[in-house]
């Protein structure tokens, strides 16, 4: 986990490890290339770390990946919300949250 000190005030700030986040790009960078979204936004606050994917950037982002670790203790730090605010999957773990994400990307290969 991690948290940055915040350089205006006391307050900590919650952010993406490297793992995290190399996990999060390689997913966007994929459903890029299969023509899925096109771009993303990165919003690190007080209480949640949240990477949002977009189709075109004048919409709302199709999907919304939260990082809350007040909520480790509950049902999982991690949150996966769809386009109308809904939420799809939480967990304790980022592979098992983005785990509906990578299933869009399989294609059945005929013989």
């Amino acid at each position: 986990m991690a948290i940055f000190p915040d350089s205006n005030s006391r307050a900590l700030q919650v952010g993406f490890d490297r793992k995290e986040l190399n996990r999060i790009l390689n997913l966007y960078g994929r459903m890029v290339a299969a023509g899925n979204w096109r771009d993303y936004a990165i919003d690190m606050g007080k209480d949640a770390a949240i990477f949002a994917a977009f189709k075109r950037a004048s919409e709302r982002p199709q999907i919304r990946i939260e990082k809350r670790p007040a909520d480790r203790n509950r049902q999982g730090m991690w949150s996966l919300h769809g386009e109308h605010g809904q939420m799809l999957k939480r967990g304790e773990d980022l592979a098992g949250v983005l785990a509906p994400l990578e299933r869009r990307l399989m294609k059945l290969v005929s013989d």
